[in-house]
């Protein structure tokens, strides 16, 4: 079973964030300890500290420049707490993460990329479909675009490499995959992943609290609704 590297490369990130790097592949085991050092880093409640940001196989520490300890220079006194909070972490249990059903219509014209995929890899699109949904699947981190999940899990057998031309837009909600891993967009941007179905949740609101729908660590699972069940949820 891989384990989080008790040692680890620090990275500053202007003067007032560094950036710890645990591994430089994506290993989900990792990404999991990751994501408790994450939860013990908050539990400690150190006043200097500005915010905690887990990602695929590292971490940022942002930091109040004002308030850390006198005397200590703030990437060695991060060092020391992520040493610190690494034990702690190791030895912490996962708990129950939390669980989200996204409801996602396969739609042809929703999901424009799931007729070649499913020929790239030599199968009926329903068959796609059915092991997407099927895999239990974990949000690794966030990025990219404000409530933008990156979502690990995806079956082995779905693995196909982002699109050789990306598309200049891509409409919010579009669930798209390359490679390992899964990706719901928050807005409409600019994509290269494979889109291959459309959500009808609403990812990102500012006057929602959280205003992010997904967060680090939440298990997911996809389910396939038919169009018409997209449309009436997309107006309520």
């Amino acid at each position: 079973m891989a384990q989080i590297r008790q040692d680890f490369d620090i990275h500053p990130l202007g003067d007032a964030a560094v950036l710890a790097e645990f591994t430089s592949h994506l290993d989900l085991l990792a990404n999991v300890r990751i994501q408790r050092l994450a939860a013990a880093l908050r539990a400690r409640k150190e006043p200097w500290i500005r915010d905690i940001v887990p990602a695929l196989g590292s971490l940022a520490l942002h930091f109040d420049l004002d308030r850390v300890p006198q005397d200590t220079d703030p990437a060695e006194a991060a060092a020391a707490l992520l040493r610190a909070c690494v034990k702690e972490s190791t030895a912490a249990s996962a708990g129950n993460a939390h669980m989200i059903e996204v409801p996602v219509c396969y739609d042809r014209e929703l999901g424009p990329d799931l007729a070649e995929v499913a020929a790239r890899l030599g199968m009926a699109p329903r068959e796609v479909i059915r092991r997407h949904c099927g895999s239990e699947h974990r949000v690794l981190m966030m990025g990219f675009s404000p409530g933008q999940p990156y979502i690990g899990g995806l079956d082995a057998s779905l693995s196909v490499p982002r699109r050789s031309t990306p598309r200049t837009s891509v409409p919010a909600g579009s669930v798209a995959i390359a490679n390992e891993q899964t990706a719901v967009y928050p807005f409409t941007i600019s994509g290269g992943w494979n889109v291959v179905g459309r959500t009808p949740l609403t990812l990102f609101d500012v006057g929602r609290n959280p205003a992010a729908l997904f967060a680090p660590g939440m298990k997911v699972r996809f389910v396939p609704i038919t169009r018409g069940e997209f449309e009436s949820k997309l107006a309520a």
